[in-house]
């Protein structure tokens, strides 16, 4: 037999064993897929829709929503702590705006007893007065202001002008950093319009400012100056230092001195 031939034979009983070896092999199966476990949860109370300042909690208002264990946040109301929460919170009233899926949490709630929204909300200690203003928003910062703004209040009064130079008029700032409660019958900024319009405007004052407040709305006229959110940790004070005194000319405030 020829070198070529036996080359030839070798070859292909090479190529016959391998083959036979491949057809012998097990064929794999598909990748092992990694199992991934869910995280345990725990059922949180949470608005079923949107609740207004000042509505009534009713019980379809509220829900039970899943929630990661690991990251439930602090103060919000548990199943398995308080299992009873949705028939205890039936009939409070919301303080505060809560949205939709937000967790509900108590401090935004209240028991009124059968009391009115506004002294179920106001802090102890303050009271609650209502001065007039401008329908058309000219008293009241263009009608900006909301209710939770901060504001001064300025009376503006009919003065006595130098001889010969007819009538005047003066202004002066009496309170500052009032919290607005309400405009008109709007507690609260209503389907998202940025404008409220009222002819009242209910302040948070403390119990010495309401005599000022009703004094000078007999005096003159009322205004509401707007303050910025940064200046709302201010504390709420009149416009006269310790140790001033206001002089009164013609049953009209003039101008304030030190004694």
């Amino acid at each position: 037999m020829s070198p070529a031939r036996i080359i030839i034979l070798l070859v292909a009983l090479v190529a016959g064993v391998g083959a036979a070896l491949l057809i012998r092999k097990p064929a794999q199966g598909p990748a092992p897929v990694a199992r991934v476990e869910a995280a345990p949860t725990v059922p949180v109370l949470v608005a079923a829709a949107d609740i207004p300042v000042g509505n009534v909690v009713a019980a379809a208002d509220l829900r039970w929503l899943d929630w990661p264990k690991a990251s439930v946040p602090a103060g919000v109301i548990r199943r398995d702590e308080t299992p009873q929460a949705e028939q205890e919170l039936t009939g409070q009233v919301a303080r505060f705006g809560i949205l939709a899926s937000e967790p509900v949490r108590r401090e935004k709630l209240i028991k009124t007893d059968g009391t009115g929204f506004l002294s179920a909300v106001l802090p102890s200690g303050m009271r609650a007065v209502a001065i007039s203003t401008d329908s058309r928003g000219a008293n009241t910062a263009g009608g900006f202001i909301l209710p939770n703004d901060r504001v001064d209040v300025v009376v503006t009064m009919k003065g006595n002008a130098a001889e010969g130079e007819g009538e005047a008029f003066l202004s002066e700032t009496i309170l500052r950093n009032l919290r607005v409660l309400a405009i008109g019958q709007n507690v609260q900024e209503r389907n998202g319009e940025k404008v409220v319009i009222g002819e009242t405007a209910t302040l948070e004052v403390e119990p010495a400012q309401v005599e000022t407040l009703f004094r000078a709305q007999k005096m003159g006229t009322l205004s509401l100056a707007l303050r910025s959110l940064k200046d709302a940790g201010e504390v709420a004070a009149g416009p006269l230092a310790e140790g001033a005194m206001t002089i009164v000319k013609f049953g009209v405030t003039m101008r304030s001195a030190n004694q």
